[in-house]
């Protein structure tokens, strides 16, 4: 079994911070990309931000220069770093892991459940 949980929303007001995070655990052998990803009400799943297993990175136009992210390849975490946050950024947001499962040692993709960032004025 594999676990993928995310922590860490709530409610904030605009241009305020928050801090999301994204635990996996379980039956891994190796974790590739890490990603964020976030869906509003009414609207698709849209991709926030990913980082590779190397470090790299890339974010949504929409969140370049506010959001960052970041993972910890012990703690098998990833974490999104929320600056400046607008009206718009209200969503539930997900974390998507890909990974290889130590069973059937192939690639997979995991979601967690989500977690929802409220942003208020």
């Amino acid at each position: 079994q594999v676990q993928v949980v995310e922590s860490g929303g709530g409610l904030v007001q605009a241009g305020g911070s928050l801090r999301v995070s994204c635990a996996a655990s379980g039956s891994i052998n190796i974790i590739g990309t890490m990603g964020w990803y976030r869906q509003a009400p009414g609207k698709q799943r849209e991709l926030v931000a990913l980082i590779t297993s190397g470090g790299s990175t890339n974010y949504a136009d929409s969140v370049k220069g506010r959001f960052t992210i970041s993972r910890d390849n012990v703690k098998k975490m990833v974490y999104l770093q929320m600056n400046s946050l607008k009206l718009e950024d209200t969503a539930v947001y997900y974390c998507k892991v890909n990974l290889v499962h130590s069973v059937t040692r192939t690639w997979l993709d995991y979601w967690g459940q989500g977690t929802q960032v409220t942003v208020s004025s």
